[in-house]
This record gives structure tokens, sequence and C-alpha cells, in this order.
């Protein structure tokens, strides 16, 4: 037997809310995202490191692999790449390539 308990609550937002638009990208960002990133950058960071010579530490290598991935999400997004295997991987990839290209401009900046 079900019994009516009458409408639901509604959940007013408290932030203003639009319509998002055809084609148009949203990111929503939890907790544990960050800890994904520093995470994502610390491998990235470290494996930039042994790619290009060099250790960081671990703040240094956070550092490097998240700038790396700011510059290498952007760059795979201009040259239109597909993703490689999961999620976590194409992450790690897209970092790494990135710190990769920051280590080599601040190595051609430092000279």
């Amino acid at each position: 037997m079900s019994r009516d308990r009458g409408p639901l609550p509604t959940i007013t937002p408290r932030a203003k809310v639009r319509e998002i638009a055809p084609g148009e990208n949203v990111v929503m960002m939890a907790t544990n995202s960050i800890i994904v990133i520093l995470i994502i950058g610390l491998i990235a960071g470290w494996l930039a490191g042994k790619i290009m010579g060099g250790g960081f530490g671990i703040i240094g290598d956070i550092i490097i692999g998240v700038i790396g991935a700011l510059i290498g999400s952007w760059l795979w997004g201009v040259l239109h790449l597909p993703g490689i295997g999961p999620w976590w991987l194409t992450a790690i990839i897209i970092a790494t390539v990135g710190a990769c290209i920051l280590l080599f401009i601040i190595r051609l900046i430092k000279r």
C-alpha cells in the first residue's frame, strides 16, 4: 500500500541559473576533484622531470604537472586529438605532454 505524502519538497538554487547553450562545456568541481588534480599533477610532473631530466620535489612536481595540464589540455583541444584509454590515463598523458612543453620553454628562457 502506498500512502500519499503530498508534493515533494523543492530545492531552490542559491546561485543564478542559466540555460546551457548547445556545444557549451560545463565544468563542475567536487571536493574530491582537488585531490585528483593534485595526484595527476604529481604524476605528470614527476614523469616530465624524468623525461626532460631533473627532479623538482613533490611540490615542484605538482606545480609543474598542474600548469602542464592546462597547457596540454589547451593544445589537445587545438589539435582536436582524441582521448587515449580511460580518462585518468588520458589526463596523465595530456598533463605530461604539457609539463614537458613547459619545462622546455623554461629551459629556453633560462639560457
